[in-house]
């Protein structure tokens, strides 16, 4: 499995472009960028940049697991004990 994200979808209704929706996450641009473009995996800051960006929605509004193997790697390898920490501890926490 592999975490995926809903943002790019959702911010097109409320952010006018990505530099807009990068400033409001508190990241920059380049980052926001890569990881629509998948050069870069989600990490904690992104997850909690896109609650920023949308305090209004839930953790699972937001992101998702796609549960498709990797280029032939096992699922349960791809997503590693940090993703499920980061899911666990911000799921726990409210927002």
């Amino acid at each position: 499995m592999i975490i995926k994200t809903r943002v790019f979808e959702l911010s097109k209704s409320r952010y006018d472009n990505l530099s807009h929706l990068a400033r409001a996450m508190g990241l920059s641009v380049s980052q926001v960028y890569r990881v629509r473009e998948g050069k870069r995996g989600i990490n904690e800051k992104f997850i909690i940049g896109a609650k920023k960006a949308f305090p209004d929605y839930k953790l699972d509004d937001l992101f998702y697991f796609n549960s498709d193997p990797v280029s032939g790697v096992a699922a349960e390898a791809v997503v590693t004990s940090r993703y499920n920490h980061i899911i666990q501890q911000l799921t726990t926490d409210s927002y």
